[in-house]
């Protein structure tokens, strides 16, 4: 029987967890299969249950559960703890470990830059938020900030990791060499044609990094490429967090340009 994997979030809606680790899986001829399940929050005790009763070997989390899932887990990862969010269940041994890929996959896209930016501004206050701040900080970059509309809720972010907080409407006051967008505004949809950045404030030669994927070249990244930055797609993050997962569920590493060409060519059709 195949080792079962799989993500829970709810709603769930459309995901390509489930295409990337299943062609991960058959690239390597592993007896496995993920699965996509919607599930509620009033019935994540229950499946848990279930996790370690089958078991199930692997789970991608996302909203709402990330928080809620840390109490049925047997121990949580530092970084996880300090983000206050799992996003990947595994086993170690017979113990039911929580970790955070969502911090490893902001950071990878970025590990080759030769220098690595000094400041870094990061928009948004909610969890990729929290998980581009704590790779910010383990990278290494001196100067890291955040800013959102709600300002309490970007004071306690700043709070919590010991970064500074700018109000919403200075954000664009610095010339930052990082501006990292985690925020909804240019997702597919009714936010498409929105940005959190105005055209002429990017600097030139900074590094405009976007985690919404979906649509590839947001708004927020064509007019910094237009302004010559570096950018970097929500893609990126979205394929390392997942290589991520699936190194420490398999003990084996996906072929990172394979999955690259499926991502893309699923996000074009």
């Amino acid at each position: 029987m195949p080792r079962a994997y799989g993500i829970i979030g709810w709603p769930l809606g459309h995901t390509m967890s489930p295409a990337l680790h299943n062609w991960g899986f058959a690239e390597l001829g592993l007896d496995a299969h993920y699965t996509a399940w919607p599930l509620e929050p009033t019935d994540l005790p229950a499946f848990m249950e279930r996790v370690r009763a089958e078991p199930i070997h692997g789970l991608s989390v996302t909203i709402p559960h990330k928080r809620a899932v840390m109490a049925h887990l047997d121990r949580i990862s530092d970084r996880a703890r300090a983000i206050g969010a799992v996003n990947t269940v595994y086993w170690d041994g017979k113990a039911l470990y929580g970790e955070n890929t969502d911090v490893i996959g902001v950071v990878a896209p970025l590990r080759g830059l030769d220098p690595l930016p000094r400041s870094a501004m990061v928009l948004g206050a909610g969890g990729a938020a929290r998980a581009a701040v704590a790779g910010f900080l383990e990278l290494g970059i001196p100067r890291v900030a955040v800013a959102n509309r709600t300002q309490a809720k970007a004071e306690a972010l700043a709070a919590d990791f010991g970064v500074a907080c700018v109000r919403w409407d200075e954000r664009m006051d610095a010339d930052w060499e990082l501006i990292c967008n985690t925020t909804p505004l240019g997702m597919s949809g009714d936010l498409e044609g929105r940005t959190p950045w105005n055209a002429d404030r990017f600097a030139t030669g900074a590094v405009a990094y976007d985690i919404v994927y979906n649509p590839l070249e947001t708004r927020f990244l064509a007019e910094a490429g237009a302004a010559g930055c570096r950018t970097v797609s929500g893609l990126e993050m979205f394929l390392h967090q997942g290589l991520a997962q699936f190194r420490l569920w398999t003990g084996q590493d996906m072929d990172e340009a394979g999955a690259r060409r499926l991502l893309l060519a699923a996000l074009r059709s």
